[in-house]
């Protein structure tokens, strides 16, 4: 059930190629708009379901599990600010429950709260979010691996992709190495066939 490559998904991106991101082998998106409310947010996560769950593909929603509930989607993904970890699994046991972690130790404080999978990153040096902290580099992957998948985020692209899953990475989290690519479509193959 846990994708190999979540593309992540806000409202600004081109939602035509969702279905094409798909059937191209994306399993996974993860829809992200901290701009929006509730309700729109619902909405959006609404679409893109409508669109990737027909071919299998998994969806989850980025810090809000009254969103996810809402829309039916299949997990939520939980940062630092957010509800907790064991709140959400109480809440919704059936959901995929993903944690942002930085380091081993919030790896296995995930794990114990019963966590899914944890987003792990910045991997790499990344524009798509504001505010990160430094990147942790392929060496912190690896030493955080074993407690909980892992789903490393954070300047992922093709060329780095299998050095990520090398270090211990189930799968990988993109932003820009998709949506920014001229062909985001045909960036997101090269993906897939790195993170196999």
């Amino acid at each position: 059930m846990l994708p190999r490559i979540f593309c992540l998904v806000g409202p600004a991106d081109d939602l035509s190629l969702l279905g094409d991101l798909a059937a191209a082998g994306v399993d996974g998106f993860q829809v992200r708009a901290k701009e929006l409310g509730g309700r729109e947010l619902m909405v959006l996560a609404e679409r893109v379901l409508g669109v990737v769950r027909p071919q299998g593909a998994v969806v989850v929603v980025n810090d809000r599990l009254d969103a996810a509930l809402a829309a039916g989607a299949d997990g939520v993904h939980l940062g630092a600010e957010d509800l907790g970890v064991a709140e959400a699994r109480r809440i919704a046991p059936e959901l995929l429950v993903g944690a942002t972690c930085r380091s081993a130790g919030e790896v296995a404080m995930a794990a114990r709260a019963g966590a899914d999978y944890a987003g792990f990153g910045p991997v790499f040096a990344t524009t798509s979010k504001p505010g990160l902290p430094p990147p942790l580099g392929l060496a912190a992957v690896a030493a955080a691996a074993g407690s909980l998948p892992l789903v490393a985020i954070g300047g992922i692209a093709a060329d780095s992709a299998a050095a990520v899953r090398a270090a211990g990475a189930h799968g990988v989290a993109v932003i820009g190495a998709i949506w920014k690519a001229p062909d985001p479509v045909a960036a997101a193959r090269a993906i897939i066939e790195a993170v196999r």
